[in-house]
């Protein structure tokens, strides 16, 4: 596990607190477009932020887990 602090999943998305589902799906997919590793072979950085993405992606889309989160 990485020794960074982990970073805010809105802050990783892009999206503000009060979001809306369809605003993390939307942020979330153009995100993930963008670093995902077959669009991108061989860069680890993007492999890297594909995965954070994926990670607040999961907690703030199950209504338990952001509320947890939050």
């Amino acid at each position: 596990m990485s020794s960074r602090h982990r970073k805010d999943p809105y802050e990783i998305l892009g999206v503000s607190r009060s979001a809306s589902t369809d605003e993390l799906k939307s942020s979330y997919r153009k995100l993930a477009m963008r670093y995902h590793p077959d669009r991108n072979p061989g860069d680890s950085e993007a492999e890297e932020h594909f995965k954070e993405i994926s990670q607040a992606y999961d907690i703030l889309i199950d209504p338990e887990k952001r509320a947890a989160y939050d």
